[in-house]
C-alpha cells in the first residue's frame, strides 16, 4: 500500500472545540473510514494522536487518516443518534456494522367494522392493534396460518372484501366467517371471535379456552348442538396449538440478548418475548473490525439495533454485559420509546433462564458459522491451488440468464467473497432490445451494464464465472478485449454436462478454451457449483417476478375502452386479476368508472 501524506493532527487539534459532537475520519480516497461520537471532541480526538497508543486497531486507523471533520451537537444523546445515522449512511470499514437494520413484522388487527388480520411492517399509521414484533416474516405467516384455523376472521384485502357478493373458498374451508356476505354471520358473533383472537395474541390462552367452554355449554343447554360442536372443535384445535406453543413465562414485554465473540467473529442472539410468549429468536453477525473489544461490539450493536427505525423498544432489556455508556444510552432509548426502559444484567429466576438460553444459542450459532467459514476457506484454498493463484481470491462473480421461450429475460450477477455469498452486491438486469431467446446477446448486454462504468477496483472480481458453454464465454471474452483497467478478471465458463448432473460440469478457461479437470468430490468444484447455483436461483427468481407482473396485467391490456386508469381501478377494487376473472358482469359494473355496457365488454373479453 502506498504511503499517504501524514495528517497534521497538531494544527487540527489546536482550534478544536471541547463541546460534544460526532467526528468523521476520511482516507486519502475521501472515503469515510470511521465515525465516532464524543462528550468532549478535543479530548477524544487527541487520544488518537498520543505518542503511545496501545490498540492495534487505533494505530492502523490513524495511519489511514487524511482528513477529519466534526459536527457539534447539544448533548451526548444527540451525538448517539447522529453517529448512528452516519454509520448507516457511510458504512465505515473501522466501525462495527449491523448488517440487518430492517424493521420487524407485526400481526395487525385492523379497526374496521369487520376487523382483518394481516402482517404489517413499517410505520404504524393504520388504525388498529399491533402484536409483536416477530423475528421474521415466516413467523408471522405461520402465526396467521394458525390463527386462520382457530378463529374464522377474514385475512383478505379490503378491496377484495368490499367486492364480494358470495362467500369465497375460505368460507367453504371454515377458515373465515364471511362477514362480507350478509346473513352468514352476525356482527355480534364476529366481534366475539375477534375478541377471542385478540386475547390469544396477548397470550391469554386459558381465558380464551374458558370463554369457549362457557359458550359450548350454553349452546348445548339451549339445544343448539351444531353451534356447540363448532365450539368443541375450536377448543380442541386451540388446546392442540397450546401444546405446541413456544416457551411461555410471565414476562409481558422483553428483549433478551445473548453474546458470543471469538476469533474476531461476533454473534448476538435476540429473544423476542411479548405477552408472556417467546415469539422467536434471531441471530446477528455484525461486521467487526480487527481488534475490537467485546464491550465496543455489543454497545455498537445495541445502538444500531434500536435506532434503525420501526423497531419496538420493549419495557425490559436483558443484556449479557454492561454497556460502556449505559446511563446515556438508557436516556436515549427512554426518549426514543417515550417511556421508561429498564436494563437488566445480573438477573435471577426467569430472566436468568432466558439469558442462559440466549447465550447458549449465541455460542451454538457462532460455532456453526465458524465451521461454515472453515469449510468455505478450505474450498477457496483448493480452488486457488488448481488455478495456480499466487494471491488469495478475494472476490468472485457469476452471471446467468433466465427466460421462458425468450420472454421476460432476466440476467443475474451474484458475488462471493472469502465468507461466501455477498448479497449486498447482487444485481439483476431486465434484458430488452434483443431477439427473444438469444442468450448470447442477453449475456453481452448484462456484462456491458455491469462493468462499463465500474470505478472501484475492489469491485472488479478476481474470477468471473459464466454459466454456459463457449458461446456465452465468447461474449465475455469480446467485452474484456478492450478492458481499460489494469486489473482484469479470469474468465471461466461453466458448461453443464450432457446429463446436467452436479459433478459433471465442464470448466472452460477463456483464451485457450482448455478445460480444467476437477474431480466431482473436489472442494474447489463445490465452491464453483455453489456460486453457479446461486446465480441460477437469483436469475430465475427475478424472471418469475417479472413474468408474474406481466401476467397480472396482460389479460386487461387489450380490452377496448379500458385504459391504464380503468385497469388500475379494476385491479384495486377487485383485489387483483384473480378477483376480476371471478367477478360477474354486475360486480364489474360496480367498479367506479365502469358502465354496464363496458362491464359486458370486459366480461366477454376476459372469458372468451
Amino acid at each position: 500500500m502506498a504511503d499517504i501524506e501524514p495528517f497534521d493532527s497538531t494544527h487540527f487539534l489546536k482550534h478544536l472545540t471541547h463541546q460534544p459532537g460526532v467526528y468523521r475520519m476520511y482516507s486519502a480516497k475521501d472515503e469515510v473510514i470511521y465515525v465516532g461520537k464524543a462528550k468532549n471532541l478535543k479530548n477524544r480526538l487527541s487520544s488518537y494522536f498520543r505518542a503511545k497508543v496501545d490498540s492495534i486497531k487505533t494505530q492502523t486507523l490513524v495511519k489511514q487518516i487524511a482528513n477529519i471533520d466534526v459536527t457539534v451537537v447539544h448533548s451526548e444523546t444527540e451525538a448517539f443518534v447522529l453517529e448512528n445515522n452516519f454509520i448507516k449512511k457511510y458504512k465505515p470499514r473501522y466501525n462495527v456494522l449491523l448488517r440487518d437494520d430492517k424493521g420487524y413484522p407485526f400481526i395487525f388487527l385492523s379497526g374496521h367494522e369487520h376487523p382483518r388480520l394481516s402482517s404489517h411492517r413499517g410505520a404504524k399509521k393504520l388504525k388498529g392493534e399491533y402484536f409483536g414484533p416477530y423475528p421474521s416474516s415466516w413467523a408471522v405467516r405461520e402465526s396467521l396460518r394458525t390463527m386462520q384455523k382457530l378463529f374464522p376472521i377474514r385475512q383478505c384485502e379490503d378491496s377484495y372484501y368490499k367486492a364480494r357478493s358470495r362467500p369465497c373458498l375460505q368460507y367453504q374451508l371454515q377458515r373465515c366467517a364471511a362477514p362480507c356476505v350478509k346473513g352468514l354471520v352476525s356482527d355480534e358473533e364476529y366481534s366475539q371471535q375477534v375478541q377471542l383472537a385478540r386475547l390469544f395474541l396477548k397470550g391469554k390462552n386459558k381465558q380464551v379456552i374458558d370463554s369457549l367452554v362457557t359458550k359450548m355449554e350454553t349452546a348445548s343447554a339451549e339445544l343448539r348442538f351444531e353451534a356447540a360442536a363448532k365450539y368443541r372443535d375450536q377448543i380442541g384445535a386451540l388446546s392442540k396449538v397450546q401444546e405446541q406453543q413456544w416457551v411461555s413465562g410471565d414476562q409481558q414485554e422483553m428483549d433478551v440478548f445473548g453474546f458470543a465473540y471469538r476469533n474476531g467473529i461476533a454473534c448476538i442472539q435476540t429473544l423476542f418475548i411479548r405477552d408472556n410468549k417467546l415469539l422467536g429468536s434471531k441471530s446477528f453477525y455484525p461486521k467487526v473490525p480487527a481488534d475490537s473489544s467485546a464491550d465496543e461490539v455489543f454497545q455498537s450493536f445495541i445502538l444500531q439495533f434500536y435506532l434503525a427505525g420501526n423497531k419496538l423498544i420493549p419495557k425490559q432489556i436483558v443484556m449479557p454485559c454492561a454497556l460502556l455508556d449505559e446511563q446515556s444510552i438508557n436516556q436515549l432509548l427512554n426518549q426514543e420509546a417515550g417511556r421508561k426502559i429498564q436494563f437488566f444484567k445480573g438477573v435471577r429466576d426467569e430472566k436468568r433462564r432466558y439469558l442462559e438460553l440466549a447465550n447458549t444459542n449465541a455460542d451454538t450459532a457462532l460455532e456453526s458459522r465458524q465451521n461454515h467459514q472453515k469449510s468455505v476457506f478450505a474450498r477457496y484454498v483448493e480452488l486457488e491451488s488448481i488455478l495456480e493463484f499466487e494471491q488469495p481470491i478475494q472476490r468472485m462473480e457469476c452471471f446467468d440468464i433466465s427466460h421462458t421461450s425468450g420472454q421476460q429475460t432476466v440476467a443475474s450477477c451474484v458475488v462471493f467473497n472469502r465468507e461466501g455469498p455477498y448479497k449486498t452486491d447482487y444485481r439483476r438486469y431486465n434484458i430488452e432490445g434483443i431477439t427473444p431467446g438469444d442468450d448470447y446477446a442477453a449475456m453481452a448486454q448484462a456484462l456491458e451494464r455491469r462493468y462499463t462504468d465500474v470505478k472501484d477496483q475492489d469491485k472488479i472480481p478476481d474470477i468471473l464465472f459464466i454459466d454456459g458453454g463457449k458461446g456465452q464465454l465468447a461474449q465475455a471474452e469480446a467485452f474484456f478485449d478492450d478492458w481499460p483497467h489494469e486489473k482484469a478478471p479470469i474468465l471461466i465458463g461453466v458448461a453443464k454436462g450432457s446429463s446436467r448432473k452436479a459433478g459433471l460440469e465442464t470448466l472452460i478457461l477463456a483464451g485457450s478454451h482448455a478445460t480444467i479437470p476437477m474431480e466431482s468430490d473436489n472442494p474447489g468444484l463445490h465452491l464453483i457449483q455453489h456460486i453457479r447455483d446461486e446465480a441460477h436461483r437469483f436469475a430465475i427468481t427475478g424472471h418469475r417476478q417479472r413474468r408474474r407482473k406481466e401476467k397480472n396485467t396482460s389479460k386487461l391490456q387489450s380490452i377496448p375502452g379500458v385504459g391504464a386508469k380503468r385497469r388500475q381501478s379494476l385491479l384495486k377494487y377487485m383485489g387483483g386479476l384473480h378477483g376480476v376473472l371471478q367477478a360477474s358482469k354486475d360486480e364489474i359494473a360496480k367498479v367506479p368508472g365502469i358502465s354496464a355496457d363496458l362491464a359486458d365488454i370486459i366480461y366477454e373479453h376476459i372469458h372468451n
